[in-house]
């Protein structure tokens, strides 16, 4: 019998990277339970207590660490989502033509080609220079900076397959332009909206190399982690990593599964 090589070497592909992929993951969930002290890297038994206890005194850096990562990856996604969105709206790149057009674009994607020890090392020489104190304050300000970028193309590519015939449709129909805006435009853009939202909070949340140059004493999840991993990432960095994961994973089933019972639905209407 012939067995077809081709047949078989990508399912095998495909197990190799989403084991390769899920290993760290299973590891970091497992040591999650680890009845560690000083050290998380041999295993020394099943506890819950980690789990239970993950912002007890002793550990309460873990804690402070995580909620710094979300007030800065809040903030910074509110305000990168707000101004990435006029700039693909407001200053209108896709549909209309202005001067300085292409020089605006470039310098809106400069930011994502730069890369990170770079853009982090200049931010960091610019707050120096200006005498700014290295705070929460400045990991906002370079988190919004660098996140903008991605937040215009992502709504960029949303506003690029609007069809300009439905809000010329709504200004036959005496809508204003702030009526047709809040009841058209905004509706259908608030997809690209939400997904570019969703990709800077990813990006501030998970950033180190920007965050390092210009936190001062201000600690971060990933700075943390970054520290801690030289004796082993305390158990408590795994419950909560673990406890972020799982809560993007219920998101992720939720959304799919909601749209295709909407989908099914449809359907049936149909």
């Amino acid at each position: 019998m012939k067995i077809s090589l081709g047949k078989w070497l990508l399912p095998l592909y495909t197990v190799l990277a989403l084991t390769f992929l899920m290993v760290p993951i299973v590891y970091t969930f497992v040591f999650s339970f680890n009845d560690s002290l000083k050290s998380n890297i041999t295993w020394r038994g099943f506890t819950f207590d980690k789990w239970l206890n993950v912002c007890a005194v002793q550990n309460g850096a873990v804690c402070e660490a995580f909620a710094n990562s979300i007030i800065i990856g809040v903030v910074a996604t509110i305000v990168a989502t707000a101004l990435g969105t006029m700039i693909a709206i407001a200053i209108a790149i896709v549909r209309y033509r202005f001067k300085f057009r292409s020089q605006t674009s470039l310098f809106l994607f400069l930011p994502m080609a730069t890369p990170e020890v770079v853009l982090g090392a200049g931010l960091a020489a610019q707050f120096l220079s200006i005498g700014v104190p290295k705070d929460m304050l400045t990991i906002i300000l370079a988190h919004i900076m660098f996140c903008i970028s991605f937040v215009v193309v992502t709504v960029k590519a949303r506003v690029s397959s609007l069809d300009p015939a439905l809000e010329e449709a709504g200004r036959d129909l005496y809508g204003s332009p702030t009526q047709v805006f809040m009841r058209i435009t905004f509706p259908l853009l608030l997809p690209g909206i939400l997904a570019a939202a969703l990709l800077s909070f990813a990006l501030s949340f998970d950033d180190f190399i920007i965050t390092n140059f210009n936190s001062g004493a201000v600690t971060t999840f990933p700075k943390y982690i970054y520290v801690s991993a030289a004796r082993g990432i305390p158990a408590e960095a795994n419950v909560i990593a673990s406890a972020v994961f799982i809560f993007a994973l219920v998101i992720v089933v939720t959304t799919q599964v909601s749209q295709a019972a909407r989908a099914k639905r449809l359907a049936k209407q149909a």
